[in-house]
């Protein structure tokens, strides 16, 4: 295997009232949630699908799928713990991970920080390994009408 595996995710969810707002492992207070057999963290979902997509582990939904009971509800930072020690059992770690939240509201400069520690302290990393970024569609397809919330997550793996 290389010494050096780079890997993409990406991850969508409806949003609806009645739901929990989760980004990045941090909760946000907003009057839509993601609507999601765990709690819809799109953030974390596409960036575990990064992880393993670099090692070709498969996906997120291979190792955690929807229809089992033990995942209903759960913390996505557990998940991303778990992938995190798949990837240690490769002999891999992550030199840095960049992440772009697509959202039209609420607007979340507010809390990219915190979900960076979070994201950081779940990895074991420096919070400056960890990049998030959020964008609007400008009122453009399903983010744009609020219908939905999308992340894209780019990952660079080193061999131990």
């Amino acid at each position: 295997m290389s010494k050096f595996r780079v890997g993409n995710g990406y991850d969508v969810h409806v949003l609806a009232s009645g739901y929990r707002l989760v980004l990045g492992g941090v909760e946000i207070d907003n009057p839509k949630g993601c609507v999601a057999h765990s709690d819809g963290d799109v953030i974390l979902h596409a960036l575990c699908d990064a992880m393993l997509g670099a090692l070709a582990l498969g996906d997120i939904g291979h190792h955690f799928p929807d229809t089992d009971a033990q995942y209903s509800n759960i913390d996505s930072t557990i998940l991303l713990s778990r992938v995190a020690g798949l990837v240690a059992e490769k002999g891999y770690q992550l030199v840095n991970a960049d992440i772009t939240l697509l959202l039209q509201r609420p607007k979340i400069a507010p809390y990219i920080l915190q979900m960076r520690e979070r994201i950081a302290s779940v990895l074991q990393v420096d919070k400056d390994c960890i990049s998030v970024k959020a964008t609007t569609t400008e009122k453009l397809g399903f983010v744009g009408r609020e219908e939905g919330v999308a992340s894209y997550a780019t990952v660079l793996l080193e061999k131990q």
